[in-house]
């Protein structure tokens, strides 16, 4: 019996409950985690990952541990849906608690700036607002001293209060008002040739616009139409557009140049999507070149191995990807891009010296 690890407290109710299932089956089955990982195609680090509440297994996984199990695929496949909306819940969650600790970031170190200084109302000098214009004195002295009230030396121009005339005291009369002369004189009046010249330009401007739509008409009319016999000019073909790839399955989440660097279990590209296409014994440990049809990319898996060993994943002897064995006893590498199953190769180096490569196909 595997001593399981206590789950995070902060895991899903939905998955608690799933990867208890998952840690059941595998109980009753009798099989340790590399036999787990031998037969359902996953390595060991991925079950334990699993089984541990690190990380939600994919669909192929699930599958794969019930064909090894005996257990009924559909009411595995049922709860694992399950589990899986909750994990997306979960992520959501996380991912608006990350956003408000970000956005709560930005506004405490836009406040070390401090609040904006008096007068201005948003970043805007407050001088730029709209403000009732002062009204001017007819004359000097008809309305007192005109005072802004207290404080108003200390306050800005636009916070001022529009000008108040004071109440003439007795005995004083305010000299009347009088209406703003009317011009004298008649009012001049344009030149009939003034009229007539406006007259020419424009139109001269309507004619000159005209000529232009006719212009570009005929230009459109002379590419639509034909070769001038009445008959449809022959259109080049153009490029036929690009064909766009097809959807990725569910689950998988990169295909191509975009898995290399990758982990092809939390791509996705494990499990019923990869094929062992090639391996090789080196010493003890055992080497295999792992290809993704559908992720268009390979790594290298060795198992049965010593802690330090590593194996690396190469394509034409470049980009190669390394993979270091720890006290699972097994590895894997990262991703890289390949077109075709043939086209990498997997290279161990063990901790004693010995080395050994598959035969690139």
């Amino acid at each position: 019996m595997p001593r399981w690890k206590v789950l995070p407290d902060e895991l899903d109710p939905q998955v608690r409950e799933f990867t208890s299932q998952l840690r059941r089956l595998v109980d009753r089955s009798g099989l340790n985690l590399s036999a787990v990982a031998d037969r359902t195609g996953y390595s060991k680090t991925s079950w334990e990952r699993y089984l541990n509440g690190r990380l939600l297994a994919p669909k192929g996984a699930i599958v794969a541990l019930a064909e090894v199990t005996g257990t009924n695929t559909g009411h595995l496949t049922t709860m694992w849906e399950l589990a899986e909306r909750a994990w997306s819940r979960s992520e959501m969650r996380h991912d608006m608690t990350m956003e408000a600790i970000r956005i709560s970031q930005a506004r405490a170190a836009l406040g070390e700036f401090g609040p904006a200084p008096a007068g201005t109302a948003n970043g805007r000098s407050a001088g730029r607002t709209a403000a009732p214009a002062e009204p001017v004195a007819p004359e000097a002295g008809a309305f007192g001293s005109g005072s802004f009230g207290s404080g108003g030396s200390d306050r800005s121009d636009a916070r001022r209060p529009a000008f108040v005339p004071q109440q003439p005291g007795p005995g004083h009369q305010a000299p009347p008002m009088s209406p703003p002369a009317a011009p004298s004189g008649p009012r001049p009046t344009p030149s009939p040739g003034q009229g007539r010249g406006k007259r020419k330009v424009t139109m001269f401007l309507a004619g000159l616009v005209g000529a232009l739509l006719v212009i570009a008409a005929a230009v459109l009319l002379t590419d639509l139409g034909g070769d001038g016999d009445g008959k449809p000019a022959a259109r080049t073909p153009s490029a036929a557009p690009a064909t766009s790839s097809p959807p990725l399955p569910a689950g998988v989440k990169c295909s191509g140049k975009a898995c290399t660097g990758q982990d092809p279990e939390v791509m996705g590209c494990g499990g019923e999507f990869a094929k062992t296409v090639s391996r090789v014994t080196v010493g003890k440990a055992l080497v295999e070149v792992r290809y993704s049809k559908t992720c268009q990319a390979a790594w290298a898996r060795i198992t049965q191995a010593a802690p330090g060993d590593t194996v690396q994943i190469s394509v034409g002897g470049k980009g190669a990807q390394e993979g270091l064995v720890n006290a699972d006893n097994d590895a894997y590498t990262p991703m890289t891009a390949v077109a075709t199953q043939t086209g990498a190769k997997a290279c161990a180096t063990l901790r004693t010296g010995t080395t050994g490569c598959t035969a690139q196909q």
